[in-house]
């Protein structure tokens, strides 16, 4: 029936080509068919990752009876909101608005402008458990238009010009650093000191509010700040929310223990969350095993490089947590009888001990199903045991291999492969972090390579500049994917020296702020106008994390190091002007506004400078410490001779003479003398941040 998305890029709007229900993708002739046909239209929007997305269509897009009643009374459009994050944004605040409550499957029921008139999340087919069923709300909903349509368009059109009028929840501020104690405040009450991380369940990461809290303890000391993050990157690292066989992270936990995930993997999380333990993995946290924080990091980077990378550059979007209806994430977990088929009974006993994998496990839809999480450790194991650690350590090691190699032979959960930028970006920025924490060229190579290709493919030159949503297509003028894109470029500059990445970043912000200007302050999310129909014109200004960082916040970051690379003030000055409409949210939004308080932090504390000077090969391990053991806001200039040195500051212009390679650091008028060496590098480094 839906041919129509059989040949969409969107391999969400694919799967349901062969669905009963005539579906259209977002489209004007979906509108104009409703206005024409005077019926009112039903909004799915959903992804490929999505668990209760895949319930809800085999339960109800797949049935006869449910696909009758909805070609007869509506118009259907679906949406991959990974595509569209424009559409969903919008309809996911109507629904807000509506029901108190949004996420994913998102089904909106709209007039045929466009409007929201009700709307929910998942519709179990028929009624239950307090929710209502599908069958009654289609039918219900479509006699009401029927019967009173004037009366569903006035409540639709009043819920819209809400919308419009309060466009924003902006509130302007002073760039007054006091405000980060503030911040740092909310999310310590937001911690889970039992389990680590930030509320209680569902417990997602926010690697953003570990990142912001990681720079805070280098700047102020304070054990506190430190130990959250410690707690919460042990626990997860401990937790089922990690999958210890395959490396990478599941989207949650729907527990507060981070044992049972939602176990879908997305390119997002897992590239903030790369980013926080290579972070961290650098520095000596107190309370955080550092070969367990690297370990974290080479099983991300392994998952990213083998199951997501693309041989052309970039990475997959996600991974699937099911495989096929009534599935809820077989393919990760296990029974005893699954593990005794697998393992000898030595490397048997270790890994069930070490994953706690008993005759009950944890999950609801089959209880003989275990979530593989840390239950003993391996020195507890070597006690109880009476084994050498090293002996138990090497048999979990077997035990991993082998089960990892089992589970290769299972039905393998669906990676979408569509390249998006922003996602990507993320990505890029979190592989260099890594490589230069693990010293690897090949991860560095490839970050980069991947980075020039979406330079190559996803940038539009012939649509005004900018960059599409996604290599080999996708929608225009969505602000997330510039300011990534820029972002990442200035990573590739800090990594190569090139100034071309540079420009590619100066280009890319000067058309934000050109374009993506808000009336009432900020960067809007995407450029649209009233051509566009339904609610796409209206302005929405993101300044939360959620689910990727803010893309305001981002924006700010990327202008702070652009004027820190250039010192050319009119960086400095839009990035003020950016952030003072919104500067007074940092307290309030506490873990979900982690990035707009980063940028904060980057407008109101001194940022430090690193200059290495000297031929490639030479500076290569300089360059890694640099980007691996950095102090909070710094830059990273490298030069491959000093006849390039007008790009410094003049500070450490005046620096430059001598025995290369060098590394010269500076934060404001204080710089300290030319480190030689990667350990005098670090004993800078540590100079210039807050020591116990």
């Amino acid at each position: 029936m839906s041919s129509r998305l059989a040949s969409e890029q969107s391999a969400y709007l694919r799967s349901a080509a062969n669905q009963p229900v005539d579906w259209y993708p977002w489209s004007r002739k979906a509108f104009e068919r409703a206005v024409a046909e005077s019926k009112p239209i039903l909004l799915d929007i959903g992804a490929v990752w999505c668990h209760w997305c895949h319930v809800m269509d085999h339960e109800s897009y797949e049935d006869p009876a449910v696909a009758q009643l909805l070609n007869r009374d509506w118009i259907c459009i679906k949406v991959d909101r990974d595509e569209r994050p424009d559409v969903d944004a919008r309809y996911q605040r109507a629904v807000q608005a509506l029901s108190g409550q949004g996420g994913w499957p998102l089904t909106a029921f709209l007039t045929p402008n466009g409007d929201v008139f009700y709307g929910g999340t998942y519709f179990p087919p028929d009624t239950r458990q307090g929710r209502p069923g599908l069958r009654t709300v289609l039918a219900e909903l479509a006699q009401r238009y029927r019967e009173t349509p004037d009366e569903i368009h006035t409540q639709a059109g009043e819920l819209a010009n809400h919308l419009r009028t309060y466009r924003t929840d902006l509130q302007r501020g002073a760039l007054d650093p006091a405000l980060l104690d503030l911040a740092a405040d909310s999310m310590a009450r937001a911690f889970d000191f039992r389990n680590g991380g930030f509320g209680t369940q569902p417990k997602f990461p926010h690697g953003g509010a570990c990142q912001f809290l990681l720079g805070y303890y280098q700047d102020t000391g304070h054990a506190w700040a430190a130990e959250i993050v410690s707690r919460t990157l042990v626990g997860m690292a401990h937790g089922g929310i990690y999958d210890h066989l395959g490396g990478g992270f599941h989207r949650y936990s729907v527990d507060a223990r981070w044992i049972v995930p939602h176990f879908e993997k997305m390119l997002y999380d897992n590239a903030e969350l790369l980013g926080v333990y290579a972070r961290a993995a650098a520095l000596d946290l107190p309370g955080a095993d550092r070969s367990l924080l690297r370990d974290v990091v080479n099983g991300i980077v392994r998952w990213t490089m083998e199951v997501m990378a693309d041989p052309m550059g970039g990475y997959a979007g996600s991974q699937d947590a099911d495989v096929a209806p009534g599935d809820d994430g077989d393919y990760f977990t296990w029974t005893t009888d699954e593990v005794a088929e697998v393992l000898s009974d030595d490397v048997y006993e270790v890994v069930t001990r070490y994953f706690g994998i008993g005759a009950s496990g944890q999950m609801h839809h089959n209880p003989r199903k275990n979530v593989l999480h840390v239950q003993q450790s391996p020195s507890a194991l070597a006690t109880i045991l009476r084994r050498d650690e090293s002996e138990i350590r090497a048999l979990l090691a077997a035990g991993c291999t082998a089960l990892l190699a089992h589970r290769g032979n299972r039905p393998t959960p669906f990676v979408d492969r569509t390249l998006y930028t922003a996602w990507n970006s993320m990505m890029i920025s979190a592989l260099l972090d890594a490589a230069a924490l693990l010293e690897r060229d090949d991860i560095e190579r490839h970050a980069l390579a991947s980075l020039e290709r979406f330079f190559a493919e996803a940038a539009a030159p012939d649509l005004g500049g900018g960059m599409r949503h996604a290599v080999g297509g996708g929608v225009m003028g969505i602000l997330d994917d510039q300011v990534h894109a820029a972002n990442a470029a200035l990573d590739a500059f800090e990594t190569t020296g090139d100034p071309g990445w540079l420009e590619r970043a100066t280009r890319l912000m000067t058309q934000v702020l050109g374009d993506y200007g808000a009336t009432a302050g900020g960067l809007r999310d995407a450029l649209r106008g009233p051509e566009d129909g339904a609610m796409l014109a209206d302005e929405i200004v993101p300044i939360q994390d959620s689910p990727t960082p803010s893309p305001n916040a981002v924006a700010a970051i990327v202008l702070s190091r652009l004027w820190a690379l250039t010192e050319e003030p009119e960086w400095r000055d839009a990035r003020d002007a950016l952030l003072e409409p919104m500067a007074g949210n940092v307290p309030g939004l506490a873990v979900f506004g982690a990035t707009l308080t980063r940028a904060l932090d980057w407008a109101t504390r001194a940022h430090t400078v690193i200059a290495i000077v000297g031929e490639a090969e030479a500076t290569r391990r300089l360059r890694w410490a640099a980007r691996r053991g950095r102090p909070p806001r710094s830059v990273i200039q490298y030069l491959a001779s000093d006849n390039a040195a007008e790009r410094l500051p003049a500070s450490i212009r005046g620096m430059l003479a001598g025995t290369t390679p060098a590394a010269y650091v500076c934060t404001g008028m204080r710089c300290a003398p030319p480190a030689h060496t990667v350990q005098a590098l670090m004993d800078t480094f540590a100079s210039f941040t807050h020591e116990d």
